[in-house]
């Protein structure tokens, strides 16, 4: 039976990128059957990924039967996982996340997370060798995942590795890094075709603070005043995507890419507490401005209080 090999749900670049790049070295180098596969609709930078690089947009599942085999990267919550994954065969998870637990699997298996800023990275080195062995386009995809999870080595998350191997592969493919990730973000940062629920969805996790449910949605742009000029209807959205989602809130941190800080909007008094006791800083309006915060997974998420 053919392996899915599959990310989180919200499906950013890396959770893109990685199945493609997992699916070809399972079928190219270890004979394993693998096809990758999408949990929800890409976002645009990813999007832009599959067609800069000539790549057929993935399969979208909406859950995994009893018994498929899987591998799970770029994450390791049940939560953004399919609902069945428990009743799925999992035999490899590969992440960068920390380490959440309640995934149930069917016997021993193969788990690498590793504290770097990008699953592509984690891959290269598993590959070893045969990493040299990867098309133009495989290489193309692990570097467009690398750049993004780091933003061009801007977030607080960029390892020494991550910027070895990216550099490797920008040299090997004769590509400019900079050139390239101004082309990615421009890219990410178009977001004109996109509803308010859409964009308050795109790149979003579910988090939970003493009792209290969070959508926490981070939007990385280039243009973050094309995004903050929608502030009105997007906080009116957020009612109504909290209650669709079953969460409390939603928390919309707009990240500026190129200042390298994000605007948290604040629609209510509840998300007024959150910046106040999360990040030392009064919301004296409807947003507040982050210096310095660009990552959800290091510095947004773990600083979380209510």
């Amino acid at each position: 039976m053919t392996t899915l090999v599959f990310g989180h749900k919200s499906p950013d670049t890396d959770s893109t990128g990685s199945p493609l790049i997992w699916s070809w070295y399972l079928n190219e180098v270890k004979g394993i059957p693998a096809k990758p596969v999408l949990l929800g609709q890409p976002n645009t930078e990813a999007a832009f990924m599959l067609e800069r690089w000539g790549f057929d947009m993935l399969e979208i599942i909406a859950d995994v039967a009893d018994d498929q085999p899987c591998v799970v990267v770029d994450t390791n919550n049940p939560a953004e996982l399919p609902a069945n994954i428990n009743g799925a065969d999992v035999s490899q998870i590969i992440d960068h996340h920390k380490l959440v637990g309640g995934l149930e699997t069917k016997g021993p298996i193969d788990i690498t997370i590793r504290p770097v800023a990008c699953t592509a990275t984690i891959m290269f080195d598993l590959m070893g060798d045969d990493a040299a062995k990867m098309p133009e386009n495989i290489k193309c995809a692990m570097l467009t995942c690398i750049l993004s999870d780091t933003l061009e080595f801007r977030s607080p998350t960029t390892t020494d590795r991550d910027r070895e191997v990216a550099t490797h592969l920008a040299t090997e493919l004769g590509i400019s890094i900079p050139d390239y990730a101004a082309e990615m973000f421009a890219a990410k940062s178009d977001v004109s075709s996109f509803s308010d629920a859409e964009l308050l969805r795109m790149d979003s996790k579910e988090y939970e603070v003493d009792g209290t449910k969070f959508r926490v949605s981070v939007l990385e742009t280039t243009s973050p005043a094309t995004v903050l000029d929608r502030k009105a209807s997007l906080m009116e959205s957020m009612v109504s995507v909290a209650a669709e989602d079953g969460v409390d809130q939603v928390l919309l941190f707009v990240v500026d890419i190129l200042n390298e800080e994000s605007t948290l909007l604040v629609p209510n008094d509840l998300v007024k507490t959150v910046a106040s006791k999360s990040f030392a800083i009064e919301a004296t309006g409807d947003a507040v401005i982050l210096p310095g915060v660009v990552s959800r997974k290091k510095q947004i998420i773990p600083n979380l209080k209510v």
